[in-house]
């Protein structure tokens, strides 16, 4: 019997690494892509993904998990399905024009919340930068970052130095998932 992990590394090189020339978000080029979505979206993914997330969630404590809109959405929900007793939240990119016009969505965080940001996939780690800092710029508590695959290129070091002392965790990374890649050495 195969573990969470394992399941969820099966569940991504069969969906959702791609082999081909891709434009990243951070505008740089690479020679394949890890479309995460791909894979958690599907229900051996998103079980492996629901066990995972809520464990590391209990594991640090967590009262919230979320992240940047679209790259965490599916992360915090599956924290939820897993068990974890928390809020889920989302960060829009831009405060929202109409309505209540917040930037963290979902059940209102206070001051007593530790949250974990999540993040489908870190490269550079801009989004996820951009997360911290919208959490950071309403006050809130950030316990841990976690993503689903870290590409290795540096993302994890502009993460850790946005939130000092804060734990990252990658539940993948690329060298898990496709080991034979031209970049293997480093790179994008």
């Amino acid at each position: 019997m195969s573990t969470p992990k394992e399941e969820l590394r099966a569940a991504l090189i069969k969906h959702a690494l791609i082999i081909g020339r891709v434009t990243l978000t951070s505008g740089a080029e690479a020679d394949y892509y890890v479309d995460v979505k791909r894979a958690i979206l599907l229900p051996e993914g998103f079980r492996a993904l629901a066990f995972l997330v809520a464990a590391e969630s209990r594991r640090l404590g967590a009262t919230a998990v979320g992240g940047m809109t679209m790259g965490a959405d599916p992360i915090a929900c599956a924290a939820l399905a897993g068990g974890a007793d928390v809020k889920a939240f989302f960060v829009r990119k831009e405060v929202k024009q109409h309505g209540l016009s917040r930037r963290v969505e979902g059940p209102l965080l206070d001051d007593r919340d530790r949250c974990l940001l999540v993040e489908d996939t870190v490269t550079t780690g801009g989004s996820t930068i951009r997360a911290i800092e919208a959490l950071q710029d309403e006050g809130r508590s950030i316990c841990g970052v976690l993503s689903v695959v870290d590409r290795l290129a540096g993302g994890a070091d502009a993460i850790r130095a946005a939130v000092p002392g804060v734990p990252y965790v990658a539940l993948t990374t690329i060298d898990e998932l496709y080991p034979e890649r031209p970049d293997a050495r480093g790179g994008l």
